[in-house]
């Protein structure tokens, strides 16, 4: 068994932090600017729409994810999925119309599912929480 020197793995653990940071970074900024072009675009054509808020809706969630990221450290599995969940149903708002009824269950089904791993997730934080390592 080959082992490595501390140094390395310290240098590499620095540089896999600053990738990490800096891409978090990006992600921040371009929610923003996507934050700021919805907006832009609703008082262009001075009108709120739901599927606007849901969209508001998501961004705000990615923020959220980005910033207890930078706090804790680490990415609560549940965020991703709200934000599936809520894009999912911001879907099937705007494509209302043009969805047949199958479609329109199957995207709900989709979103039980999604709910239903939220729940499952939850129940093994409690019941079977991590060891202290």
């Amino acid at each position: 068994m080959r082992t490595h020197p501390k140094k390395h793995n310290t240098t590499v653990l620095r540089a896999l932090d600053l990738i990490e940071w800096v891409g978090l970074l990006v992600i921040t900024i371009a929610t923003i600017v996507a934050i700021g072009q919805e907006i832009q675009q609703m008082l262009a054509v001075q009108k709120v729409l739901l599927e606007d808020i849901l969209l508001l809706f998501i961004f705000l969630e990615i923020l959220t994810m980005v910033g207890l990221y930078f706090k804790s450290g680490k990415l609560p599995l549940r965020y991703p999925i709200y934000i599936a969940m809520v894009a999912i149903a911001r879907y099937i708002i705007i494509g209302i119309k043009h969805l047949d009824g199958w479609t329109i269950l199957a995207f709900a089904g989709g979103i039980l599912v999604l709910a239903l791993a939220v729940v499952a997730i939850r129940y093994g934080h409690v019941r079977l929480p991590y060891g202290d390592d």
